[in-house]
């Protein structure tokens, strides 16, 4: 299947040919059709699947026709990375079509994001604070947004900004088109979508399931261990750029100056940056100024750096969720990459559950200099009876990769099989 199939604004083909796409990813194929019939639409996918392209092409289509220099669109984003990924993406794939997008977040002046509206922009891409601060100001008007597009709805509710979200709807016309996509679907974010979407069709591709080009390896470590032996790791892997990531702020701090020492080009990513320090480090992790971005799992939303060669969990992740959308930052593009996890014994019963979401055991590798003692991540499900899991033989049939049912969200629209 080619982006032809879907009779794109040549403009569009443009700018599509220009972010290099060559063909359309599953979630692109599922969700771009209803979107482009002007349906609301529940968008489950992971990271790194392709999802902006998937609502932006649709969007930008709509926009090529009608009038211009009116904020016709909203795309709320719960960090400022992201919303800057996105504008970046928009600004790459509407290059042609004179169609233009600006970025609102907080940690940067009021002023200039007004000014940038106002000389007339279709698009806007905002964080939820700094865009009801704009309205509760009464700089920026949303009555003639055609479609509201709200992008990892889901950390949204993780950062608590639903009610915020519920704010910025009044500001917007009863009549638009409602396009919700997140990787997870927690209570809330059911209920909200119920709310906000109309008969929508519902996309779920493989959302929890990790990238099938990266290679999961496992190091058993003691706590003590682990930040000798991550030097020793990278030390002896062919790392190119690494992303690395721990469970708070102090460590990612802490542990990215511990690497400067040692000869590494590391940097930092945490909630405690300033805005300006925030982009230094992004930039230089994305022009290869720093090979090594330390982070935690909020500070890495919005991350898309292309080339990461290798994930590294140096803190093991609470959820299986999480652990699938750190390591599916590798792998990205039909590129092979590498997903490593430092684990020490209390992490047992995480591994066992990321294990059975992969269908297979994670690849155990030694370092040199360092042994795994009461490290057996199998000994604590052992002492409470539980089987420490075995390779899945494959299921014979042919639902064998048949796209899952949205069960846990279910708007009585049936989801069909995923396209081969």
């Amino acid at each position: 299947m080619s982006f032809e199939e879907f009779q794109f604004h040549p403009h569009i083909i443009a700018g599509i040919e220009a972010c290099g796409y060559t063909s359309p990813t599953p979630i692109q194929r599922e969700a771009m059709p209803p979107i482009l019939a002007g349906r609301d639409i529940l968008g489950l996918a992971q990271t790194g699947t392709g999802k902006t392209a998937a609502f932006v092409l649709p969007l930008l289509q709509r926009l090529q026709a009608g009038p211009r220099k009116k904020v016709r669109a909203l795309i709320v984003a719960p960090t400022r990375e992201l919303a800057e990924q996105i504008h970046e993406n928009i600004s790459t794939m509407a290059g042609h079509t004179r169609l233009r997008s600006v970025v609102v977040y907080g940690g940067v002046g009021k002023p200039g994001q007004i000014k940038k509206i106002r000389e007339g922009a279709e698009i806007i891409v905002a964080c939820p604070g700094r865009l009801l601060d704009h309205l509760n100001d009464k700089a920026i008007n949303l009555r003639e947004v055609e479609v509201l597009v709200l992008d990892e709805a889901d950390h949204m509710f993780d950062k608590g900004f639903l009610p915020d979200i519920r704010r910025i709807m009044k500001h917007l016309p009863n009549q638009r088109q409602n396009l919700v996509f997140s990787a997870t679907m927690p209570t809330e974010i059911r209920h909200l979508a119920e709310e906000i979407l109309n008969n929508p069709a519902v996309v779920q591709i493989n959302h929890t399931q990790a990238v099938t080009t990266i290679s999961h390896v496992l190091f058993q470590v003691t706590k003590e261990n682990k930040t000798a032996m991550l030097k020793s790791i990278m030390a002896q892997e062919e790392t190119t750029t690494t992303l690395i990531f721990t469970k708070t702020k102090h460590k990612a701090k802490s542990l990215a100056l511990h690497l400067e020492k040692s000869g590494h080009s590391a940097t930092s990513l945490q909630g405690n940056l300033s805005q300006q320090k925030r982009q230094q480090a992004l930039d230089g992790f994305k022009n290869g100024t720093f090979k090594v971005l330390v982070a935690t799992d909020i500070a890495a939303r919005g991350i898309d750096v292309s080339g990461i060669s290798h994930v590294i969990n140096y803190d093991v992740p609470d959820t299986v969720e999480a652990y699938t959308h750190r390591t599916g930052r590798t792998g990205r593009a039909t590129r092979t990459g590498e997903a490593l996890t430092l684990a020490s014994r209390e992490d047992g019963s995480m591994i066992q559950s990321i294990e059975r979401t992969l269908g297979k055991k994670m690849i155990r590798r030694n370092v040199t200099g360092f042994v795994a003692e009461a490290c057996d991540l199998e000994e604590p499900l052992k002492a409470r009876g539980e089987r420490p899991i075995r390779k899945k033989s494959a299921p014979a049939g042919p639902g064998r990769n048949k796209r899952t049912r949205a069960s846990s969200f279910d708007f009585g629209i049936p989801v069909p099989a995923q396209r081969r």
